[in-house]
């Protein structure tokens, strides 16, 4: 008989080893057909496993951070002041949710015309004040077209950047409420611009979409009742930068608010 060669042996075992055969022979011979045929026993039931009760989780105290800001911005004298008290304001969530800083307002300290907006994006995020991306370019060419430059004090209904550029929740703006009514205060506007359903739901306390509420009139009123101002809502630029077609309501709607605010007053 001649002895097989052992190289041959080494070639046939690393051929059926990168097969993915790990076992060659078994002590004794298994039927596998006979095998298939039978049904494996159920594993017994496992009782699902009740986790042991924990603390109840801790939902935000929006009232007692409204009170807090409430406090904060009656203690502010001027914007510097209320700028500061917003900026160390921990009662907001979305300061601690990837924001970089508080972002305030820009504009005139004495304006006529006050613009409340939705939130800051990701541009205002970075440089710390309002409307300063391309929606707030857009705003800037429309307010000069319409004889408004530095004639304006832009602010928003929440000072952090929401993550994702998500809409600000009804909650967060309520916390950030007493800022902006302090700030209202502080510049005494003789009118206000309510820019984008988010800002013009929150101010006036209604629940219709913004292509109802545009262009009309409405009288906001402040949460304490001491303070009342005509308001107009409108769109956002940044929903005419993806609808362009609609820039004519807003341009008109910017011509309608002008024309009141240049209205002369009557006199007494």
């Amino acid at each position: 008989m001649t002895q097989a060669d052992p190289r041959a042996a080494e070639s046939l075992l690393a051929f059926w080893a990168e097969a993915g055969v790990d076992a060659m022979l078994l002590d004794e011979a298994v039927d596998r057909i006979e095998a298939g045929r039978i049904v494996p026993p159920r594993p017994p039931e496992r009782k699902a496993v009740v986790p042991a009760p924990t603390a109840k989780a801790q939902t935000p105290d929006v009232q007692g951070a409204v009170a807090e800001a409430r406090r904060l911005a009656g203690e502010a004298q001027d914007l510097d002041a209320l700028k500061a008290a917003i900026a160390g304001f921990d009662g907001c969530p979305l300061k601690f949710e990837g924001a970089r800083q508080a972002v305030f307002s820009r504009g005139r300290v004495d304006a006529p015309l006050m613009i409340v907006g939705e939130g800051p994006g990701a541009e205002e995020d970075a440089r710390g004040e309002p409307f300063v991306g391309k929606a707030g370019q857009l705003l800037d060419r429309m307010l000069a077209a319409a004889g408004l430059t530095d004639r304006v004090f832009i602010t928003n209904t929440v000072f952090w950047r929401p993550p994702g550029n998500r809409t600000p929740t009804p909650q967060e703006q309520a916390v950030c409420q007493p800022f902006v009514e302090r700030a209202i205060a502080l510049v005494a506007p003789k009118m206000l611009l309510l820019v984008g359903a988010p800002a013009a739901k929150s101010m006036l306390k209604r629940d219709e979409g913004i292509l109802s509420l545009r262009g009309r009139w409405f009288e906001w009123r402040s949460e304490s009742g001491d303070l009342e101002l005509p308001a107009m809502p409108t769109l956002h630029p940044a929903f005419l930068l993806r609808q362009p077609a609609a820039k004519k309501k807003a341009w008109s709607d910017l011509l309608t608010l002008t024309e009141r605010l240049d209205r002369p007053e009557r006199g007494g």
